[in-house]
């Protein structure tokens, strides 16, 4: 029989989800964030360059790292979610939102969502040109 101490005993990780235009990256690492548990991308399941980003990809490779963060007893993910930032785009990608629903419905408790994406307080030129980009 499990006493109440071993049955209260929790896992958490931190589930990292970098979701730009292009591709989605869901990994997950310890508490402190230096030793990985299970990385997966978007690219990893789907065939052609245009689905990676897609909501089903991030799905995908988000179902991949649950079960993968289920046998090493996790049981608890705070979640940090990065779009690309810097000169390029502070919106997260597609990929985002259904890959934050996937981990919900994983069984995990679901402690901090924050938002890690890079601003910067004074940037480099973004590229293009002084006449931006000419289509």
């Amino acid at each position: 029989m499990l006493s109440e101490q071993e049955t209260a005993k929790e896992k958490w990780g931190i589930a990292h989800i970098f979701s730009s235009f292009n591709n989605t990256i869901v990994h997950i690492t310890d508490v402190s964030g230096a030793e990985t548990v299970a990385i997966s991308s978007g690219g990893r399941h789907v065939n052609a360059d245009r689905y990676e980003s897609s909501p089903y990809a991030a799905m995908k490779s988000t179902a991949a790292v649950v079960e993968a963060a289920h046998d090493k007893g996790f049981t608890g993910l705070h979640i940090r979610v990065r779009a690309v930032g810097g000169v390029g785009s502070r919106v997260p990608g597609p990929g985002a939102q259904a890959a934050i629903r996937a981990l919900a419905r994983g069984g995990f408790k679901i402690g901090r969502i924050d938002d890690v994406t890079p601003i910067p307080h004074d940037t480099t030129r973004k590229k293009g040109g002084k006449r931006g980009r000419r289509v």
